[in-house]
């Protein structure tokens, strides 16, 4: 089927079989969010199944952070938010990953002091708001060439 990865999105990263994979990192995959009604929107999944960080050896956990503090520093160079979110709950999907999320001044006056996660169900979910490579793969492209040249200059 069209989305199987989805039912194992760290196992179909490391086969090579995740379409929203924009890089392996030291520490994990870069992989842009499924909604995009924050523009930039993205996650870092873990290289191995882990169900929370601290299953992560202390290396893989430096590793982890740092990659995700990487990847939202390419979100903030190619989206030009005004600040980055960063996320680890593990509450609704039992396994690690982070949430990365570029905040704007553009967005409502009441959102913009409260967690994205009150956005209404309908940002999440509406087709609008979905990923597509027509409407944001020129974004895609241009984060994943900047996240290439931060890993370079850091790792």
């Amino acid at each position: 089927m069209k989305n199987d990865w989805k039912k194992d999105r760290i196992g179909s990263a490391v086969r090579g079989e995740n379409p929203m994979v924009l890089s392996r990192m030291r520490g994990g995959f870069a992989v842009i969010g499924d909604t995009q009604f924050l523009p930039g929107y993205c996650l870092l999944l873990p290289l191995r199944q882990a169900a929370d960080l601290n299953d992560l050896e202390v290396r893989e956990r430096s590793n982890y952070l740092l990659d995700m503090s990487l990847l939202g520093e390419a979100i903030q160079s190619v989206c030009s938010c005004s600040r980055i979110n960063y996320s680890i709950y593990g509450n609704s999907d039992p396994f690690l990953h982070a949430h990365v999320f570029p905040r704007y001044e553009r967005e409502p006056e009441e959102r913009r002091p409260m967690p994205v996660w009150q956005y209404p169900r309908t940002m999440w979910t509406d087709d609008q708001y979905q990923y597509s490579d027509e409407k944001h793969g020129e974004m895609r492209k241009q984060m994943t060439e900047e996240l290439q040249r931060i890993m370079k200059a850091v790792y």
